[in-house]
């Protein structure tokens, strides 16, 4: 199984080797090919999603079984007010393809990062308390990457960069942890654990 996956950038690439390491242990000898496809800052939107779709599922040596675009529901220009209406959007947009799978991370991908508050804290150098609510409730008023931002900046250790951050804070860490307070996580991850022919969480 290949599975090609349209993210937004540099952070979901940091993502993907624990992203493996969590499907090995849930995949053994059915582990899928994940081909990470970044979009320049933000997945393709139109014509341009259902093109690189298209693309991913029937050109190369080695085509993709089945494409994953991954976005975030906050992408600064207002484009979907929630992940259904992101999912709903990349499913008109690439049309009646059933290899093709639309999930988002809501609000956006620091939202799977935040039920590990602890240690956060501890690589930020800062005992700021977490954004009250579910991780994936902290939305357009200030997604959850603002707050990463800000206890990093209060820490005065380093400023936060995301790739550097999101692999120390998920370092060691198993996603299912997370996936049970992040409902967009856990369904992104069946999905892959699905089409694998894997048990779902």
């Amino acid at each position: 199984m290949r599975i090609g996956i349209l993210v937004e950038g540099s952070t979901e690439r940091a993502f993907k080797p624990f992203l493996v390491e969590f499907l090995r242990g849930r995949l053994a000898g059915r582990m899928p090919k994940l081909d990470f496809f970044p979009c320049d800052g933000r997945v393709y939107k139109g014509d341009k999603l259902r093109r690189a779709v298209v693309a991913l599922l029937s050109h190369g040596q080695e085509p993709a079984d089945a494409v994953i675009a991954l976005t975030d529901v906050y992408t600064g220009s207002g484009d979907f007010t929630d992940a259904a209406e992101a999912k709903r959007k990349m499913r008109a947009w690439v049309g009646d393809e059933p290899r093709f799978h639309p999930h988002a991370a809501q609000h956006d991908f620091e939202a799977w990062l935040l039920p590990f508050w602890a240690d956060i804290q501890r690589l930020a150098g800062h005992n700021r308390a977490a954004p009250a609510g579910s991780p994936e409730t902290v939305n357009h008023a200030k997604p959850p990457a603002p707050h990463l931002s800000e206890i990093f900046r209060l820490g005065r250790r380093r400023s936060y960069a995301k790739p550097r951050e999101a692999a120390a804070i998920l370092r060691g860490k198993d996603l299912a942890v997370a996936a049970e307070q992040c409902p967009e996580l856990k369904a992104f991850l069946n999905r892959i654990l699905v089409l694998s022919g894997g048990e779902p969480l």
